[in-house]
């Protein structure tokens, strides 16, 4: 059973830095996607970023292209989500997930393509 396990959340001002991390356990990640989403109150479940285990592509939102970076420790079976220039409206819940490696490009970005989800960190960004 993979589980997912998040950290790393807090509260930061405007134009801060934060790096979440997702450990994972059970399973074998090279047959995994990793992704990363959040959810704001209010609001729908949305994709921020992923990273196939297998070759390191990246893929991101265009709201976090440029301030965002995934990155993947494969000996520790551990993502990376670091964030800068953070901006209020990036406040939400954070969720890791895990999808099956042949999930193509633009399914990365569609919550329904990842089996796994962990229990979510919140971040809050301050003005």
């Amino acid at each position: 059973q993979v589980q997912l396990v998040e950290s790393g959340g807090g509260l930061v001002q405007a134009g801060g830095s934060l790096r979440l991390s997702c450990a994972a356990s059970g399973g074998t990640f090279s047959r995994h996607v990793m992704g990363w989403f959040r959810q704001a109150p209010g609001k729908e479940r949305e994709f921020v970023a992923a990273i196939r285990w297998s070759g390191g592509s990246t893929y991101y939102a265009d709201s976090v292209k440029g301030r965002f970076t995934i990155s993947g420790d494969n000996a520790k079976n551990t993502v990376y989500l670091q964030m800068n220039s953070l901006k209020p409206e990036d406040t939400a819940v954070y969720y890791c997930a895990a999808a099956q490696a042949f999930t193509i490009a633009t399914m990365l970005r569609v919550p329904l393509s990842y089996a796994y989800w962990g229990q979510g960190t919140q971040v809050t960004v301050s003005s």
